[in-house]
C-alpha cells in the first residue's frame, strides 16, 4: 500500500501540473469557437489516461464504442468519480454536460465551462431550474450537440444504492433523440474525497441505445435497470482484480456519497 500511496502522490502532482499547463495553452481559445477549447480539454483527458497507466498501473478499457450513435444524442452515465466528467469528452463531437452552478465560480476553470456552453443549474431553484435546464438542453441537442447527464446528480460510490432522479426523463422527452446509457466502475480506482489511486482495469461500457419517444415510466425503468446491471457486473470484476493486485478492495469504495 505504501507504493500505491507514493504512486498516487506522484500522479496527483503530475495531473495538476498538466492541468495548469494546458489551462495556459487554452487561454487563446477564449477568442476562438468553443470547439478549440474542447480540443484542449480532450488533450487533458488523453494525458490523464497516459499518467494513470504509467504512474498508477490503471488500465482503462472502453467497451461498446460501436454502439455510440452519430449526431445529436442524450447520454446518461453512471457517476462514481470526477474522472468521467472529462474522460468521456473524447467520444463525442460536441459534448455538453449538465453540471451544478457552483463549478462555474471556480477561477479560470469556471470560465472554460461557460465558454464551452456547459449547462449549469442551481439545484436550490427547484421546478424553475428544471424548466430552464430542459429548455437549454433541448436547444443544445437541436443544434447537434450530445448532452451528457449524470442521472443520480452526484457521485455514488461503487455498491451504494442507486438514487436516480426523474428530471432527466423530462429532458429526454423534450429532446426527442436516442439515449445512450453508460456503465462504469471508476470509483474503484479514482474514489472521491481522497487523492489515492488504485491499480486495476477501469471499465467504461457503452450500452445499447434507447429509442426516442419511450413513455416516462418505461424509460426510467429501462435506464436504471440497464445501467445498474452492467455497473454491478463490472464493479464485481474490478473488485476481484483489486483483491489479486493489492490483497483487497479499499473498504470505503463500497460506501455511499
Amino acid at each position: 500500500m505504501f507504493l500505491i500511496f507514493l504512486r498516487s502522490l506522484l500522479f496527483n502532482v503530475l495531473f495538476y501540473a498538466v492541468l495548469v499547463c494546458l489551462a495556459i495553452v487554452a487561454l487563446p481559445t477564449f477568442a476562438l469557437p468553443p470547439r478549440a477549447m474542447l480540443t484542449v480539454a480532450k488533450w487533458w483527458a488523453n494525458a490523464t489516461l497516459f499518467l494513470m497507466r504509467v504512474v498508477c498501473n490503471i488500465k482503462v478499457e472502453f467497451r461498446g464504442q460501436e454502439k455510440i450513435p452519430k449526431g445529436p444524442l442524450v447520454i446518461v452515465a453512471k457517476h462514481q468519480s470526477f474522472w468521467e466528467t472529462f474522460a468521456l469528452l473524447q467520444f463525442f463531437d460536441r459534448p455538453i454536460f449538465i453540471l451544478k452552478r457552483q463549478l462555474t465560480n471556480i477561477p479560470v476553470f469556471g470560465q472554460f465551462l461557460i465558454k464551452t456552453g456547459m449547462i449549469a443549474i442551481d439545484r436550490s431553484a427547484g421546478v424553475k431550474a428544471l424548466l430552464d435546464m430542459t429548455r437549454r438542453a433541448r436547444e443544445a441537442v437541436r443544434s447537434g450537440c450530445q448532452l451528457v447527464i449524470f442521472p443520480e446528480g452526484t457521485r455514488r460510490a461503487p455498491g451504494a444504492p442507486p438514487d436516480y432522479k426523474t428530471g432527466f426523463a423530462q429532458i429526454y422527452s423534450a429532446c426527442g433523440v436516442q439515449c445512450l446509457p453508460i456503465a462504469l466502475n471508476s470509483g474503484l480506482f479514482w474514489p472521491r474525497r481522497t487523492f489515492m489511486r488504485y491499480p486495476g482495469t477501469l471499465v467504461v461500457e457503452f450500452l445499447d441505445p434507447l429509442p426516442p419517444g419511450l413513455p416516462k415510466d418505461e424509460f426510467l425503468s429501462r435506464v436504471q435497470t440497464t445501467i445498474e446491471d452492467a455497473t454491478g457486473r463490472i464493479v464485481d470484476a474490478g473488485r476481484k482484480e483489486q483483491e489479486q493486485l493489492i490483497g483487497s478492495a479499499p473498504s470505503y469504495a463500497a460506501t455511499s456519497g
